[in-house]
């Protein structure tokens, strides 16, 4: 008897497991700690993140994705097999499942083939790969299989892709070295190039959340910052503004607009007729960046949207696309998953 369907959308930032019939069952930072002197894996997801920037020398946090892709092979597997032994309460149906997992769509075959071995290293039946902009499509229940154009800009931790998809393949897509971590890195240099203060990626990551903002507002919020001193060393606070924050990312925002723009220069004028009529639709943590979706109206001249559920729609597209594999595959819409199929038989 096989076990159930596995989608996981294994991303720079986080780690979302779906589930057939239970939907997203685990949502976890993708962090890792270790005993430096024996390798021992000491925690992972939340407890390892709390560890970050406190840790003695002895103990590292470890992130083992970087822009979207596996960094750091055993790490990711050893993260990976404790996510499911917690989703499967430590038994052993998980080495009976069908795993579906998202890969940016500017991945490479290296890139993809570790992320596929890496299923399979830890027990998975059968272990296929969908493009993130394709799964967050899916899981932002927009009609991928109709002759109609669909613009889906997905914004994660590490990448950002960016897809304009119609009879259920990408037409168009663009992938970004740019997501939630760059946004993080240029509030950090920031601060410590206008203020003098060293923060790190925890403090980074809640201006962003707390009063970050992609457009001027006009009650400019606040928040106060603790770090440390570059000049004198000792700890010290400050006042953040949201339009501190703006500027601080400012530039790699515009960088992903740019690339909005260009990938509707490359659209077919059929599906950007489409488009006009039915938005863009944005998915992803970034996606909740506050003005992002009006700045990117502003630009365009399109509408643009929040996914209904940004954060768990990659992961949602992920496992439904694993339960229509075989209408997909009947349909002939699914030559990606087909192709990787026989890859993974390769591997028994």
């Amino acid at each position: 008897m096989f076990g159930t369907d596995i989608g996981i959308d294994l991303g720079t930032a986080t780690v979302l497991i779906y589930e057939k019939n239970h939907g997203v069952v685990l949502r976890e930072p993708s962090v890792v700690a270790v005993n430096q002197d024996t390798g021992e894996v000491l925690a992972v997801g939340y407890e390892a993140k709390s560890m970050v920037g406190r840790t003695p020398g002895s103990i590292l946090p470890i992130r083992p994705l970087r822009d979207g892709v596996i960094s750091d092979y055993d790490m990711t597997e050893a993260m990976l097999r404790h996510f499911m032994w917690r989703v499967t309460k430590g038994s052993q149906k998980f080495f009976r499942n069908r795993v579906m997992i998202c890969v940016p769509s500017g991945a490479t075959d290296v890139e993809r083939r570790a992320v596929l071995e890496a299923a399979l290293e830890i027990g998975a039946r059968e272990a296929y790969l969908i493009e993130e902009p394709m799964a967050a499509a899916i899981g932002a229940n927009l009609k991928v299989e109709e002759a109609r154009g669909k613009m889906i800009v997905d914004i994660g931790g590490g990448t950002s892709d960016i897809a304009v998809i119609s009879l259920g393949g990408v037409v168009v897509s663009k992938s970004l070295r740019i997501g939630g971590d760059k946004f993080d890195e240029g509030i950090i240099k920031y601060l410590r190039r206008q203020y003098n203060i060293a923060i790190g990626e925890q403090t980074a990551e809640n201006l962003k959340i707390m009063i970050g903002t992609c457009m001027p507002l006009e009650d400019d919020q606040k928040m106060i910052v603790k770090g440390r001193d570059l000049l004198q060393g000792l700890p010290r606070q400050i006042e953040v503004t949201s339009s501190a924050v703006n500027m601080a990312i400012g530039e790699m925002v515009q960088s992903l607009v740019d690339s909005v723009r260009n990938v509707l220069e490359l659209t077919p004028p059929e599906l950007s007729a489409d488009i006009i009529d039915r938005g863009i639709i944005l998915t992803g943590g970034g996606a909740l960046l506050r003005g992002l979706p009006e700045l990117i109206a502003q630009q365009t001249g399109i509408n643009c949207f929040t996914a209904e559920n940004p954060m768990e729609s990659v992961a949602l597209g992920t496992g439904k696309a694993l339960q229509e594999l075989d209408s997909l595959k009947s349909s002939g819409r699914s030559s990606m998953l087909t192709s990787l199929k026989r890859e993974v038989k390769r591997h028994y």
